[in-house]
């Protein structure tokens, strides 16, 4: 199993979780009880986990092209098609206000 933080703005907004049974994202209740704005909108606030089979396609549109991935492929010997692998190392500085942190 790999687990991510998800920060919006420097905030802990949530959990993603991969598992044998595919990924799991859960906000987290502080980020709920604060009334933030939710990290995507195909991923509106809730209290319950949202599940998929696949990386939801917010957290995959993350996740750098062309170039810039094979550099992350080289430097990280991390495979473009273990895309939560991708996520974890390169999403820590992304575009915009989303970012990623491995969680122990």
């Amino acid at each position: 199993m790999r687990k991510a933080k998800v920060l919006y703005q420097n905030k802990w907004a949530g959990t993603l979780t991969e598992d044998e049974e595919g990924y799991h994202f859960q906000y987290e209740e502080t980020y709920l009880e604060n009334k933030n704005v939710p990290v995507s909108l195909t991923l509106p606030l809730q209290q319950e986990p949202y599940h998929s089979n696949i990386l939801f396609p917010f957290f995959d549109g993350l996740i750098p092209e062309g170039w810039i991935l094979e550099i992350v492929e080289k430097n990280w010997k991390v495979n473009e098609k273990d895309r939560m692998g991708v996520l974890l190392v390169a999403c820590r500085d992304c575009i915009g206000a989303v970012s990623i942190e491995p969680h122990a």
